[in-house]
């Protein structure tokens, strides 16, 4: 039997844990994405971290946190076991083609049927709807972009709103307006517009002055995520439909974080009144364990893109492949049998209740708080009270969410960034996390709040070696920042 060359780490190595946590990091120093590690690194954030239930993590030290990061992409936590189970079983028992690029298979078909279904529950006009696979949300908003393009082919632009994320593949990042994500790829994929979110005359006022017959599509998450957990006032998303419909223009509903029961409703964008052309989703699909993304589209922009001779303008190498269509139904079925959108509306009412009042107790901290179901947000003061020019104060607003973040991870509570909207903390919790760890994640952010009451604590409570080796980090490596939420 062959033996692997000398210096090569086996599976075994890994799955039996003698690769230790220093090994780790110093190889990802080495050959990954060595500045963002460094950065969590310094933080005392970088892990490795394992998995002691589905809901807590803990470090090489043995101290256990609850997990409420992953950017909403581990719907049931880390390795739940309803899905680790069906993955076991798949393997033994499945004998469906793996990657049926060119012939039906039984695995995706199912999901697709199911996802049509579960849409046209809530939104009947799409019950003849049709259904593109991918591996990520990037992907399916890439997809839908080019469903747009082909129904409307002589318009020239597309419109997104300010503070959107969409994706980091060139056409999703033309629509994601952030100058640190985009400027140094330009020129962009032109034809990109930006309206400001929650303001329906603006957005009105935009097509009138480019023309109606000009705008291909509008892409808009129902609840802005990456942008701060903000949610447009009511009756916004139910007039960007009225007002596309009136004049032929696709509307996408970017549903990659808020669809499939994180917001408290299977698609948040139906739950206020968008009846979307195209919707697309992806993270809570892959159950944590797998890449899913998914792009429902309209069964006439389907045909007008992917018709006759015409249907391999767009593919996917493993999109549609039978593990993660496997997993995707499996997730589907996991969110249906427990009822998670209403679990996640209940346990979001709950939370959000204890975090207001925790804002209006330490309003030195706390600027605002903000959620739906199981997705909410945290927005900080700025640590430096005093006035500050323009660049400094960007880096001053990253500072103040990075250190929140570090403070909050020693509290025992492991959360996300959101990098634009800079002094903003993002709690994404498992949907079926259990009454008692949520209670106590929370408590733990009471804890954390309360031994932090002004936010310049974030700076004179953190070490100063960790302050000295962060302002030279960031002193290293300028980059043009992004004015955010000032």
């Amino acid at each position: 039997m062959s033996v692997l060359p000398p210096g090569f780490i086996t599976t075994s190595d890994v799955l039996e844990g003698r690769l230790s946590g220093a090994d780790v990091r110093r190889l990802e120093l080495a050959h990954g994405n060595e500045e963002l590690l460094y950065g969590l690194d310094v933080l005392g954030l970088a892990g490795p971290f394992s998995r002691v239930t589905p809901w807590e993590l803990e470090d090489e030290r043995g101290v256990r946190r609850i997990n409420a990061s992953g950017y909403a992409a581990t719907p049931f936590g880390e390795m739940p076991p309803a899905i680790t189970e069906f993955m076991q079983a798949f393997l033994r028992e499945n004998r469906a083609m793996s990657l049926p690029q060119q012939s039906t298979g039984p695995w995706r078909a199912a999901l697709e049927a199911n996802l049509v279904r579960l849409l046209a529950r809530e939104l009947p006009s799409h019950a003849d709807s049709q259904v593109f696979f991918c591996s990520s949300g990037t992907e399916a908003i890439e997809g839908a972009l080019k469903f747009a393009k082909a129904w409307r082919p002589k318009a020239k632009f597309q419109i997104s709103f300010a503070s959107g994320y969409h994706g980091k593949t060139l056409g999703s990042l033309s629509l994601t307006p952030n100058p640190e994500y985009q400027d140094i790829f330009r020129p962009l994929v032109p034809g990109a517009l930006t309206s400001p979110y929650g303001d329906l005359d603006a957005l009105r006022s935009l097509i009138r002055r480019v023309g109606p017959d000009n705008v291909g599509c509008v892409v808009i998450e129902p609840i802005q995520g990456e942008g701060g957990v903000n949610i447009p006032p009511a009756g916004f998303l139910r007039g960007v439909g009225e007002l596309c419909r009136q004049h032929g223009i696709v509307v996408i509903a970017d549903e990659i974080q808020t669809g499939l029961g994180r917001t408290g409703h299977w698609f948040e964008s139906a739950a206020q009144g968008l009846d979307a052309d195209i919707i697309t989703l992806a993270k809570p699909l892959g159950g944590g364990m797998t890449a899913v993304g998914a792009t429902i589209v309209r069964a006439p922009i389907y045909k007008k893109m992917l018709g006759g001779l015409s249907s391999k303008r767009h593919s996917n190498t493993f999109g549609g492949g039978a593990l993660a269509m496997a997993v995707g139904m499996k997730s589907l079925e996991y969110l249906i049998e427990n009822d998670l959108p209403a679990r996640s509306a209940a346990l979001g009412e709950q939370g959000l209740a204890r975090l207001q009042a925790l804002q209006a107790r330490f309003p030195k901290l706390l600027q605002a708080v903000r959620g739906q179901g199981m997705l909410f947000a945290l927005q900080f003061q700025p640590m430096v009270g005093v006035p500050l020019p323009g660049a400094l104060k960007e880096l001053v607003f990253e500072a103040t969410a990075i250190l929140a973040l570090r403070e909050l991870h020693g509290a025992g509570v492991m959360a996300n960034l959101s990098l634009s909207s800079k002094r903003t903390v993002r709690l994404t919790p498992a949907l079926d996390m259990p009454q008692d760890v949520f209670d106590t994640m929370i408590s733990r952010v009471e804890a954390f709040v309360q031994t932090h009451p002004n936010a310049r604590d974030l700076l004179t409570r953190t070490p100063p070696q960790v302050t000295a080796r962060l302002a030279a980090f960031a002193a290293s490596k300028p980059k043009k920042r992004t004015p955010s939420d000032g």
